[in-house]
């Protein structure tokens, strides 16, 4: 069976296999890696392992430690909600541009994802609802044609995909942020101050499940 990276050149394959872990909590938060360990888990040689290392710790999503190690930054009440104010300020942005793009093809792509996340919700599973959820909403970011805004987004899910995936795992999947609905609707009217509601709302779910973890989380410190 051929993978998604296989027609991507050997570094940019490893950076996305790496990127993804990061995204969909297959590293957790405060978890050190090196190299050396990456290289042999993921079965790529060192060279391109120690670039993807380098460009996610551009991007945020990695930080230096000692020993040759880095590690998956934690999630502060204070990191979050910069997150969140930026999120913000760039998704629903992202929305509306989008919206005014509009094509019957992307429409359809948004479709199909759509669907796949409500069935990975449907079934409880955890990571393809993270892997659609991600794909839904950068295939609608892709429509607005803003690279600069969308390298920032990316950077900052980067950031707080290890702390999503704490929350489906300890909530399940009945309860996560979708508004995947009313974006479509909003689309298919081609209603930009809709879609940009629709999205902004789906961002305060997230970042309020997260919210609520780290609290309960110091509330038992």
């Amino acid at each position: 069976m051929t993978s998604q990276f296989d027609k991507l050149p050997e570094h940019q394959a490893i950076y996305r296999q790496i990127r993804d872990m990061i995204l969909f909590g297959n590293l957790v938060p405060g978890q050190a890696v090196t190299i050396l360990g990456l290289a042999d888990g993921i079965g790529a040689g060192m060279t391109p392992v120690r670039e993807a290392i380098r460009r996610l710790t551009a991007e945020g999503a990695l930080e230096a430690g000692g020993n040759r190690r880095v590690r998956v930054p934690e999630i502060t009440r204070s990191r979050l909600e910069e997150i969140a104010f930026v999120r913000l300020a760039i998704e629903p942005r992202l929305a509306r541009m989008a919206t005014d793009r509009m094509t019957d093809a992307c429409l359809s792509d948004l479709h199909a994802l759509d669907a796949k996340v409500d069935d990975a919700i449907a079934r409880g599973q955890i990571e393809k609802y993270l892997e659609f959820n991600h794909r839904f909403h950068f295939r609608l970011y892709e429509q607005a044609d803003a690279e600069v805004l969308t390298k920032i987004t990316m950077s900052l899910w980067l950031q707080i995909g290890p702390a999503l995936r704490i929350v489906c795992g300890r909530q399940g999947t009945a309860d996560l942020p979708d508004k995947h609905g009313e974006a479509m609707t909003a689309l298919t009217r081609s209603d930009p101050d809709l879609a940009a509601r629709a999205i902004a709302e789906d961002i305060i779910q997230g970042i309020d499940q997260v919210r609520q973890t780290l609290d309960a989380d110091t509330a038992m410190d």
